[in-house]
């Protein structure tokens, strides 16, 4: 067996789960502020999509508001991994210790996916109390699944784009710009329906696309397409393991 297949099966969990509460549950508990501005962007395209579409499209954009905010969040964290390994230079720490490339990406993944939970709760409380779109309750487990196979996704992308870069100022934008075009424009808030079926193919480089397409089915609003799910479970491990090769301070 490999030296990076047993990395893979001895994790630090202990170091991962720490690194997710302090990264992220004290984040939220200290800077309440932020999460309100992880907000702004999906609530304001959800008042726009209905007024647009005079809530017609409503229960669309509530369930696409979960992919939204899950990804936009793991995206613009790109910034904050620049900031991480180039100034406070956090990744030297962990050569000579037990933390391996995998533990630390587990444990600020993680920290993404507990800060994005303020959100969804409000979006529950939205499709489910408001407009009772969440009902189904295998549609509830399958937009489970489906979130966490995106905030691995997306949070892989935003390692990518951290582990490429020389100068933290130049991420900020890279991060902002593709949190837009990743997020926006896939099928996150209207049906999917409404595009060609090339440019539905063109979008699925978005993890948002498919994990949209599925939330979709999984709750009636558009016909399901079951095969985005291992479109969905493919782009995961590509960017997951693209990201896993790019952190590499062992070697270095």
């Amino acid at each position: 067996m490999t030296s990076s297949s047993l990395t893979v099966f001895s994790l630090n969990l202990k170091f991962s789960f720490l690194l997710a509460w302090y990264y992220g549950f004290r984040t939220v508990t200290r800077g309440p502020s932020y999460v309100v501005a992880s907000l702004s962007s999906p609530l304001t395209l959800l008042f726009l999509v209905f007024v647009i579409s005079r809530g017609r499209l409503l229960p669309f954009a509530i369930a696409g508001g979960f992919i939204t905010l899950v990804a936009s969040v793991a995206l613009s964290s790109a910034g904050d991994a620049a900031f991480l390994r180039l100034q406070l230079r956090i990744q030297d720490l962990f050569v000579a210790s037990s933390v391996s490339p995998v533990d630390y990406m587990l444990g600020l993944t993680l920290s993404y996916l507990v800060f994005s939970l303020p959100g969804m709760a409000l979006y529950v409380a939205l499709g489910g109390l408001a407009f009772h779109i969440f009902t189904p309750p295998l549609g509830s487990a399958g937009l489970f699944g489906v979130l966490v196979l995106l905030v691995v996704a997306t949070s892989a992308i935003a390692f990518i784009i951290a582990e490429s870069i020389k100068h933290v100022r130049n991420v900020w934008g890279i991060a902002g710009i593709l949190s837009v075009v990743m997020t926006v424009l896939p099928p996150t808030f209207y049906p999917y329906t409404y595009i060609p079926k090339y440019a539905l193919w063109a979008l699925s480089i978005s993890p948002a696309t498919p994990a949209a397409v599925l939330t979709q089915g999984f709750f009636g609003l558009a016909r399901p397409l079951p095969y985005m799910a291992y479109v969905l479970v493919a782009e995961t491990l590509v960017y997951f393991l693209a990201a896993r090769y790019l952190t590499r301070w062992r070697e270095k």
